[in-house]
């Protein structure tokens, strides 16, 4: 039998699993972090109780803000906008997203997902895990546009982000989700 997970607070009050095994969250009561340039998110992961095989977070980004750095990675990606609107720049290219739109990116596929419209955004991330994964962030003069591109080749994460404030714990606004 798989035992439940424990639910612990973090220091901001969101609950995250403490351990091994199932469990339920309501997004509204999860860890939230705010990392300021790249939006709040809630990856429903605890330190000691990561997802081997899937990796899902929920990240609410402010107009202009980028979910994440314009990358590549050897495993795919799934992104569905739950509200509001946003810019997909893919393979250098924009495209608008608006509610319930649903981006497939294989592996290998350049992208990242910004805010759009006078709105917060809502988008569910959902990608798979592999051991070792290949991941690139290269530079790309669209994303560049949006502050999303790095200004020179790294596969390092930290070098990556090195621009951008830690990610803070904080409780997550009443009014952001429908």
């Amino acid at each position: 039998m798989v035992p439940e997970a424990p639910l612990e607070r973090n220091e901001a009050g969101g609950l995250y699993p403490a351990g091994e095994g199932w469990f339920v969250v309501n997004a509204r009561d999860a860890q939230w972090f705010d990392s300021v340039e790249l939006g709040l998110y809630a990856p429903f992961e605890g330190e000691h109780a990561s997802f081997e095989q899937l990796g899902l977070n929920l990240s609410i980004l402010r107009p202009g803000e980028p979910a994440c750095m314009y990358h590549r990675e050897e495993a795919q990606e799934g992104f569905l906008l739950l509200s509001g609107e946003a810019l997909l720049v893919i393979e250098g290219e924009e495209r608008k997203l608006r509610r319930w739109d649903f981006v497939h990116c294989p592996p290998w596929t350049d992208h990242v997902v910004i805010g759009a419209d006078d709105a917060p955004c809502v988008l569910l991330a959902v990608g798979a895990r592999k051991k070792g994964r290949g991941l690139v962030y290269p530079v790309n003069e669209t994303a560049s546009r949006h502050g999303a591109s790095v200004e020179e080749e790294t596969s390092v994460p930290a070098e990556a982000y090195a621009r951008f404030s830690e990610p803070k714990p904080r409780p997550l606004p009443g009014d952001v989700l429908p």
